[in-house]
C-alpha cells in the first residue's frame, strides 16, 4: 500500500467517520470525538481535516436533504472509502506491531 500521510487528528476523524457510518457529518463527528476524548474539539479543524481526507480519497461526501430546522441548509455527510479503510487497517497494524515490541518490564 502506498504510504498515506495521516496525522493523529486525521486518523481520529477518519475513525469517527467510519464508526458513525451513514450519520457522519460535521457536528456528529464533533460531538462523538468530544465525548470519546473528554475534551473540546474545534469544528473548523474537523471541516479542514474532512476536506483533506476527501482530497486524499479516504472519505467521500454527499449532501442530505434541505430541512427547515437548518434554515434551508443541507448537511454534508461523509463515508469512509475502501482506500480509507485500508489506511486505517495499515495504521492499526503499524501501531499494534510497535506496541507488541514493548518489552515486558515492570514499571512498579
Amino acid at each position: 500500500m502506498k504510504e498515506i500521510s495521516l496525522g493523529e487528528f486525521g486518523e481520529l476523524v477518519l475513525l469517527t467517520v467510519a464508526a458513525l457510518h451513514d450519520e457522519a457529518y460535521g457536528v456528529s463527528i464533533l460531538e462523538n470525538m468530544e465525548e470519546k476524548q473528554g475534551k473540546k474539539v474545534n469544528i473548523s479543524a474537523i471541516h479542514v481535516t474532512l476536506k483533506r481526507l476527501e482530497d486524499k480519497g479516504l472519505v467521500k461526501s454527499r449532501f442530505g436533504g434541505i430541512t427547515s430546522e437548518r434554515g434551508g441548509r443541507r448537511k454534508k455527510f461523509y463515508m469512509i472509502t475502501a482506500y480509507g479503510k485500508k489506511a486505517l487497517d495499515y495504521q492499526y497494524a503499524l501501531r499494534t506491531g510497535l506496541y507488541h515490541q514493548i518489552p515486558k518490564i515492570s514499571f512498579g
